[in-house]
């Protein structure tokens, strides 16, 4: 019995000295400056001065922030913006945009064309799990879509490779692709 008088005796005693400091941190007021400002380092006639009014028992927390760091300056753009390049490996560069260009542009003109010869003018397979007309519907109103933005990327690729000009004389052009050839000579 002796040892849980003397845990009730550390407990009140614990108890006691939380509520003291707790009161001690009260103590001093917590003012509300215009601009949402909150301190507790103005006395009561520099706040009354600026306008501040005195916050009655809402517990404020505050976070001290890091001072901010000037970013270094320097006479010179970052990023390379402001750098100059030589003509030789500028038009490096462009060729070797150009190729990444007319690459990717030979991969969609062929998937265009699988994704056309799919679609049959409209009138595609049907395939077996389209027993239900709707579905063949939806497949079909899905393939216009896919075959309308592959137009669309298409074109975008050819405005891309017209921004860039006419290809360099001393490379030798390459044929065009298959996939590339009118559709009217196809047609029957």
């Amino acid at each position: 019995m002796n040892r849980l008088s003397s845990l009730v005796w550390q407990g009140g005693v614990l108890c006691g000295v939380l509520a003291f400091s707790q009161a001690q941190a009260q103590d001093k007021p917590v003012y509300r400056c215009p601009g949402n400002l909150y301190t507790d380092a103005l006395s009561a006639k520099d706040a009354a001065a600026k306008g501040c009014k005195t916050l009655e028992g809402a517990p404020i927390t505050v976070i001290q922030s890091q001072p901010l760091r000037a970013a270094p300056r320097s006479g010179t753009a970052s990023g390379g913006s402001g750098e100059k390049v030589s003509s030789a490996d500028q038009k490096a560069r462009d060729a070797d945009s150009r190729s990444i260009l007319e690459a990717e542009l030979r991969k969609e003109e062929e998937t265009l064309a699988a994704l056309k010869k799919e679609f049959n003018n409209g009138e595609p397979e049907r395939r077996g799990d389209e027993r239900n007309y709707q579905k063949y519907i939806d497949r079909v109103a899905e393939m216009k879509a896919a075959i309308a933005r592959k137009e669309a990327d298409v074109a975008s690729i050819k405005r891309e490779l017209s921004k860039l000009g006419a290809p360099p004389a001393s490379s030798p052009s390459q044929p065009p692709s298959p996939s590339a050839a009118p559709t009217s000579a196809t047609r029957n």
